[in-house]
């Protein structure tokens, strides 16, 4: 028995200790030997021959983040890894060099103020600070302002929202926003929103680091997420999150849901929330099901002034959920290993439900019931790590094309997907050859 356990112990740790020997390759790509791309470097790898991409062109996009300015070698307004703590906006103009695509400049607008805002005392009791909630309400008009002037001049009077994920820079996440605009023929109003990513704590802490990064953005998140939808002019709000950002995402809409349910509506009618979008979500699976149907599956919780807990749900009107995953992605697998998850919503699988832990989660049960989910398995292997395939592979681009500017629904001829069984639907991509540099 002693043999037995020391020979079992020896395996566990050979095995920790050989993901974290694979944790710089898997989650920081230019720790590899391999020729792996960051998510700017994915950026050099469009498809050229699209006649929406331009060459030598700049355009420009809005960016909202909680991020902590900084100032660049050349004196430039940047934004680093450190958490701020008020949400700033503005433009990041970017340029196309050749196929590639670079940040020229970072123009801010306006900020909100310090969060969480003060509370002050009065003989009445306690209030907000008016001076900071008259600042608050300048920012919001300013920032809707700024999306009513670009919807005025965009085809589609929507709005595309872009959270990005682990270990990735303000430029990192502003030149993805700039690829799905690009994807999407610039036919919409584009926005990154950036939270404070891509610290200096090594792979293992780095990801510790922004993890909680990402728990602190959630306020302003769901606070941008507000101000965006309710400008005037926005008919749709279309929100894409990659990686740790679909958990950030989750938790915001988990918050916004809430809202609404005890308002009597419902997020997509509220917030004109059409399409959610999650790139190979970092998240639990359950952990995931909590966040999207806790709310509203809890009998107790007020609907209005009091709970109703047989009374009808409010209808989810045209909101959709389309996650995309991939059994090979390696970055999900460690982290699905570190964390102990039973399996990460971006590597989840028809096959999946052939499990018996897996079967028991009520996420395909209430999104069949309600038909507002797909779930695409990405059967490629775009990049070493196969986590960054929706920037990478024209398939990917392809669908989500046909789904924001088509309006198509999965099975639709211009969906480039074969069925498995619905809700399951899985997308043929390239593969790529791993070379050694």
């Amino acid at each position: 028995m002693y043999c037995t356990l020391k020979t079992f112990t020896k395996t566990r740790l050979f095995r920790f200790a050989f993901l974290v020997f694979l944790l710089p390759c898997l989650l920081l790509p230019p720790a590899c030997s391999y020729s792996t791309e960051t998510v700017g470097k994915h950026l050099a790898a469009g498809d050229t021959s699209k006649a929406h991409v331009e060459q030598d062109t700049s355009f420009d996009i809005l960016y909202v983040t909680n991020r902590a300015p900084s100032t660049s070698v050349e004196e430039k307004l940047s934004y680093g890894a450190t958490r701020g703590h008020s949400m700033a906006y503005g433009s990041v103009t970017l340029a196309h060099r050749g196929v590639s695509v670079e940040v020229v400049r970072i123009s801010k607008h306006g900020e909100f103020p310090q969060s969480p805002y003060p509370i002050e005392l009065t003989d009445r009791g306690p209030r907000r600070v008016p001076a900071v909630v008259d600042a608050h309400l300048s920012a919001t008009a300013a920032l809707q302002g700024e999306v009513s002037r670009r919807l005025a001049k965009a085809k589609r009077k929507e709005v595309v929202v872009f959270i990005h994920g682990y270990n990735n820079s303000f430029d990192d996440a502003a030149k993805a926003t700039g690829k799905i605009c690009n994807t999407l023929s610039a036919d919409f109003v584009c926005v990154s929103l950036s939270w404070p990513a891509g610290g200096s704590g090594g792979a293992f802490y780095g990801y510790n680091i922004d993890r909680e990064s990402g728990e602190f953005a959630v306020l302003d998140l769901k606070k941008a997420i507000r101000t965006l939808a309710t400008a005037d002019g926005v008919e749709r709000l279309h929100l894409i999150a990659h990686s740790r950002g679909a958990d950030v995402l989750l938790s915001a809409l988990h918050q916004l849901g809430m809202e609404s349910y005890m308002t009597r509506t419902s997020i997509s009618e509220r917030y004109k929330i059409n399409n959610v979008v999650l790139f190979a979500p970092d998240v639990d699976l359950d952990v995931a099901t909590t966040k999207l149907f806790g709310f509203v599956s809890d009998p107790d919780a007020p609907f209005g002034t009091r709970a109703s807990p047989y009374g009808l749900l409010p209808p989810v009107g045209s909101l959709h959920l389309t996650v995309y995953s991939s059994p090979n992605n390696q970055a999900l697998a460690l982290s699905s290993a570190l964390f102990g998850s039973v399996i990460r919503l971006g590597r989840l699988t028809s096959a999946s439900i052939d499990s018996k832990a897996a079967s028991a989660n009520a996420l395909w049960n209430n999104t069949q019931i309600s038909g507002v989910a797909d779930f695409v398995e990405y059967q490629g292997n775009a990049s070493f790590t196969g986590h960054s395939y929706f920037l990478d592979d024209p398939a990917v681009q392809k669908d989500l094309d046909a789904l924001l500017r088509g309006h198509l629904k999965a099975g639709n001829p211009g969906r480039p997907l074969i069925e498995i069984k619905r809700p399951f639907w899985k997308i043929i991509g390239r593969t790529s050859q791993i070379k050694r540099d």
